[in-house]
């Protein structure tokens, strides 16, 4: 919603210039309830509300932008992820955990300041069909919907169908609240060690009006007493994605490949695959879907993750769903089909599945 009443009580009052200002409310709230069988050693199901993210993670955020003349406008972003089966804050209770940013824009591009998404995010936004959805790439690499690194610098560009982008982070991560990609121990900023915590990511990106194309590489670096391994400014975690992503009539399909080098885990190097296909069966109904394969290189660590989802809109803002998914763990994974919700993984080398319904509101 745009704060109209605002903007004309400034036009009265204040010079134009000065009320050259557009500030937005914005949100989502997505609930579901979910059902996981073959957890733990005594293969036990659970049946519980999802707290992270059914379809897309909960959040309310503003946003606004002021032009300041000369072609340039000053823009920021501030946005707070929450848990609506508790109202609890995510991201590791940051207030603003999402998004926390300033910065400066032009037909040159935009440098921004903050807490902010690393290039890897943008690169897959389109190509992963199915995204943050519970049953989706989340449960086979946690840090892909979790993209986002404090103390950013970035700069992102479009001209034309090509679009570049670079973040470089001081310090990726001041929260404790761990070990996950909601707070990894990691603040950096350390005069001791300038290396510890720094994370810096690339894109470049080709789209047009029919398809896309992406290729980005992510890097974060461990520190002192850092979470998942990376307890040494001498480790890294990287990633480098390749994707694509075609519009059709009423169907979006999309490709990608994501290679992770982790020195944080001794099971180091490993390959994601992934396809997906999303099509409109009428103006209302979407139907989705994904297949993922996930392999580490020199042991026999794999999984297969297959997942389906289906959305009926009430309304451009209102919607329901459902979701199933599949995962077939191999060698000594034992990955949840699920990523919306912790405490739900198998036994090493075992299948899971997974059902959800929800409501997903707009705002």
């Amino acid at each position: 919603m745009k704060f109209n009443e605002l903007a004309l009580a400034c036009a009265a009052a204040m010079p134009a210039l000065a009320c050259a200002q557009s500030v937005t409310l914005y949100g989502v709230v997505d609930s579901s309830v979910e059902y996981v069988n073959h957890v733990g050693s005594a293969n036990n199901s659970v049946v519980r509300m999802n707290s992270l993210s059914g379809t897309v993670p909960s959040r309310w955020g503003l946003r606004g932008s002021e032009d300041i003349g000369g072609g340039t406008k000053a823009n920021f972003a501030l946005e707070s992820g929450f848990s609506p089966d508790s109202g609890v804050g995510n991201q590791g209770g940051r207030l603003f955990g999402r998004q926390a940013w300033v910065g400066l824009s032009g037909n040159w591009g935009q440098v921004s300041l903050g807490r902010q998404y690393t290039m890897l995010f943008w690169a897959m936004l389109d190509p992963d069909i199915l995204g943050p959805n519970s049953f989706g790439s989340g449960s086979l690499d946690s840090y892909i919907p979790n993209a986002r690194a404090d103390n950013t610098i970035a700069y992102k560009g479009k001209f034309g169908g090509l679009t570049l982008g670079a973040t470089y982070s001081l310090g990726r991560d001041a929260v404790n609240a761990g070990p996950s990609p909601a707070g990894t121990n990691c603040a950096g900023e350390n005069p001791a060690d300038h290396s510890a915590c720094r994370e810096w990511s690339a894109m470049v990106q080709y789209e047009t009006g029919q398809f896309g194309l992406a290729a980005a590489y992510d890097a974060i670096r461990g520190g002192p007493g850092a979470f998942a391994g990376l307890n040494a400014s001498g480790k890294s975690d990287e990633r480098l994605s390749l994707s694509a992503y075609a519009l059709l009539e009423r169907t979006k399909v999309g490709v990608g490949w994501l290679r992770r080098d982790n020195e944080g885990s001794p099971t180091g190097l490993s390959d994601l695959w992934y396809a997906g296909a999303s099509h409109d069966l009428t103006p209302t109904f979407n139907v989705a879907g994904q297949i993922y394969y996930l392999h580490y290189h020199g042991n026999g660590n794999s999984a297969m993750l297959y997942a389906l989802r289906g959305v009926y809109s009430f309304s451009k803002r209102t919607s329901i769903y459902g979701t199933a998914g599949y995962i077939n763990n191999h060698g000594q994974l034992a990955l949840s089909v699920s990523s919306g919700s912790a405490g739900s993984n198998p036994v090493p080398g075992a299948s899971q599945l997974g059902a959800m319904v929800g409501v997903k509101h707009v705002f």
